[in-house]
């Protein structure tokens, strides 16, 4: 069975199929910090877990895309102050033009779920 959350037209926020959880790509506000957006995205990515029944704690993987990656260590603060290195995922930071040229970081997760 397939399940999504936040469903529109053009996508689902999250994508659940036999016990994982794909989420869309989260963002933060546009023109706010590196860091507020990374806070923003990471409680974005929480709630939406909890949506689906998971949770930080049962990320398998994160992809994170930056504007630029001359803000990697600004990023890397914010997400090394929420992740745990018991639970750390499997994790790529790559720099990308992201949709809106005032949006900083972009995060994308797969999670374990119950079914």
């Amino acid at each position: 069975m397939i399940t999504r959350i936040n469903s529109s037209q053009r996508m689902s926020q999250a994508v659940k199929h036999n016990g994982i959880v794909y989420l869309a790509g989260q963002v933060g506000t546009a023109g706010d910090s590196v860091a507020q957006q990374t806070r923003q995205c990471l409680q974005k990515v929480e709630n939406l877990l909890s949506d689906a029944g998971s949770s930080k704690s049962q990320i398998l993987q994160a992809i994170i895309w930056l504007d630029d990656m001359a803000d990697f260590n600004e990023m890397n603060q914010v997400w090394d102050s929420w992740m745990t290195q018991a639970n750390a995922p499997a994790r790529a930071t790559g720099e990308a033009r992201l949709a809106n040229p005032d949006l900083k970081v972009e995060i994308i997760v797969t999670a374990a779920c119950a079914q």
